[in-house]
């Protein structure tokens, strides 16, 4: 395809990244230092100017165009982007908003603003809060198959009872498949034998309770299930979208926002939950109110560094676990190596589903791990498919290394793949694939 990206910030780059190696891309800002930056990093077509302007589109080609994502910072600027691309060509359009009125207006009609796929950045950004708050010690959470098959990625410390174990030692689960283990820069396909180490990240795929299970043996953190105390700490969109998320889920957070007039609003909006009005990094505060009794602490301010503060503050007054959103990607491992225990970047969630879009054009669904290293994708078996009729372990001999079938639905009921396991027409299977080895793999599937 020929993709049009405007927009080069952390969101448009990264997306740029992920599809340059398939894809004929363009990115368009108006930054020309920016525009160098991307020029010399990446081997994309790099052109300055304004994404609204149609003579710029015209010069980045929209004529012949297949796809057009508008990344900006601004929301109305990305819409006005998607319009003009359709006022001189037919591309896809994918817009990127903050706002989830604008979210909310787009779905009531349809092609609303000439965009055909719109995120909504802090709506995702509370999503994945929601999702990996559900599963102790879940680093990324996933769902495939219509919810039958999940994949999670864990953190593996040096307590960890799978530490120092073998794949086959730690494998005491019916419907789980250790799917790879990533070790600094390294994505492993584990066999039998392969050694968990201390600082791995493993990720697993199988059923929902089998991966909880899992996580529970790695983690004394109570899942949202069991999870008397959620604390969310700021009234930003992102932690409004959570409290409303957790509420669907039957949890009721705490909520604790400064200012008072946003704090009121937030009563009205979150009957269910409690909206307490105060300074969630006054330390006296937060004893007072018993925060350091929550499972979990949600910081979602609008600053980095107050963020990391709450994140502190929690785990010292005996919080188990906290999430905390890092708008920049520059900070979330330093965050997580000083305290926070997941940090949560809503530009890279952004880049992330938006790239999960493009991928799901030719899939039934996708999730990328370690910022695109590795992906999961589902696919459905056709009849002319090589894997049709055959066992996992022909169809295996068949793949490049660093592939692994971690899961197979088949009529509505999961199959945990073993060798012998004869493939059909129909079946969803759920493939683990390294990056490194994507395109050979997606020709073949």
């Amino acid at each position: 395809m020929r993709v049009i990206i405007v927009g080069a910030g952390e969101v448009g780059t990264n997306i740029a990244e992920s599809l340059a190696p398939d894809h004929d891309v363009v990115v368009v800002d108006r930054d020309g230092d920016r525009i160098e930056s991307i020029t010399y990093s990446l081997d994309v077509l790099a052109l300055e100017g304004d994404g609204t302007s149609l003579e710029t589109l015209e010069e980045a080609g929209i004529a012949s165009a297949d796809l057009v994502i508008a990344s900006t910072d601004g929301d109305e600027t990305n819409i006005v982007v998607c319009g003009a691309a359709k006022a001189i060509g037919d591309p896809f359009t994918i817009a990127r908003v903050k706002k989830a009125d604008l979210l909310r207006t787009w779905e009531r009609s349809e092609e609303a603003f000439g965009v055909d796929f719109m995120v909504c950045t802090d709506l995702e950004t509370a999503r994945t809060i929601v999702a990996i708050a559900g599963l102790p010690g879940a680093r990324d959470v996933d769902s495939f198959a219509g919810g039958l098959v999940r994949m999670a990625e864990f953190d593996v410390h040096a307590e960890s009872p799978i530490a120092g174990e073998t794949v086959s030692e730690a494998d005491r689960y019916d419907s789980l498949t250790f799917a790879a283990i990533i070790r600094e820069d390294d994505v492993i396909v584990p066999r039998g034998e392969t050694t968990i180490e201390s600082g791995d990240a493993v990720v697993v795929i199988g059923s929902g309770e089998s991966i909880r299970a899992f996580a529970g043996t790695l983690s004394t953190t109570a899942t949202l299930e069991n999870a008397e105390e959620v604390v969310i700490v700021g009234g930003s969109e992102i932690g409004y979208q959570a409290a409303r998320l957790f509420g669907e889920a039957g949890i009721e957070p705490r909520l604790i926002e400064r200012d008072r007039a946003r704090a009121r609003d937030l009563a009205e909006r979150l009957p269910g939950s409690l909206v307490l009005e105060s300074d969630a990094t006054d330390i006296d505060f937060l004893v007072r109110e018993h925060v350091g009794e929550a499972d979990i602490v949600i910081a979602a301010l609008e600053s980095n560094e107050r963020n990391l503060l709450v994140s502190l503050l929690a785990k010292r007054i005996g919080v188990e676990r906290t999430l905390g959103v890092v708008g920049s990607s520059e900070y979330a491992e330093l965050f997580e190596t000083v305290g926070m225990d997941v940090a949560v970047n809503p530009r890279l969630v952004t880049a992330e589903e938006i790239t999960r879009f493009t991928r799901e054009r030719r899939t039934e669904n996708v999730a990328m791990l370690e910022h695109d290293r590795a992906e999961v994708l589902e696919i459905e078996i056709e009849s002319d498919s090589f894997f049709d009729g055959n066992r996992v372990q022909d169809v295996m001999a068949r793949l490049p290394e660093g592939v692994v079938v971690g899961a197979v639905t088949r009529d509505g009921s999961l199959i945990t793949p073993r060798g012998e396991t004869v493939l059909k027409a129909g079946d969803h299977v759920v493939v683990f694939v390294d990056t490194a080895v994507l395109d050979e793999v997606t020709a073949t599937l």
